[in-house]
């Protein structure tokens, strides 16, 4: 045997090829990928890319979530949290790291859409748009009402009538729809 791997070996490859071929074998299998698992070490940037890890009781795996996706995130993103995550896998070349790429993600359980509301209603109430100096009282009859129907039923015609009779001043936008 000898002593010169390289003269033995037929194809010597630099870690650059080496990255780059298992990216591709990663992309090729797993472009399309559901994954469940609890949001760690989570980051924001400047950038408004998302950086964290998705574990579960045995494994964890790198993600990013670039700014593009996490804008379209109905929750938002913390420590803790279990998410259903969608997206492809790759290889973080500059580590030698393979990493999902998520381009969508929604909370996991039956309390996701309350999740989502508690979040968003405590985002607000930090704005102060709860605030009772914030409020406007409510007019004793209507200013104006919408109508949002199709202009060719018997609908229309009826809640034109009875809003003409109750409400003579009343100023009604029509926004006509196929229904």
């Amino acid at each position: 045997m000898s002593n010169n791997l390289a003269n033995d070996s037929k194809c010597v490859l630099s870690i650059t090829d080496l990255i780059a071929q298992v990216n591709d074998a990663l992309e090729d299998r797993f472009q399309s990928v559901w994954v469940r698992g609890e949001i760690s070490n989570f980051k924001a940037y400047p950038s408004g890319h998302y950086y964290f890890t998705l574990k579960d009781q045995n494994a964890q795996i790198s993600a990013v979530m670039f700014k593009g996706y996490n804008k379209a995130l109905k929750f938002e993103m913390e420590n803790g949290l279990s998410v259903i995550a969608h997206g492809k896998l790759s290889v973080y070349e500059a580590q030698g790291r393979f990493q999902i790429q998520i381009n969508h993600a929604e909370p996991d359980g039956l309390g996701a859409l309350q999740l989502a509301f508690e979040q968003l209603k405590n985002k607000l109430q930090q704005e102060g748009l709860f605030d009772p100096k914030r409020k406007k009282p409510l007019p004793v009859l209507p200013r104006r009402l919408g109508v949002v129907t199709s202009l060719q039923g018997a609908a229309i015609r009826d809640i034109i009538t009875v809003a003409q009779r109750r409400f003579a001043n009343l100023d009604m936008v029509i926004y006509p729809v196929k229904v």
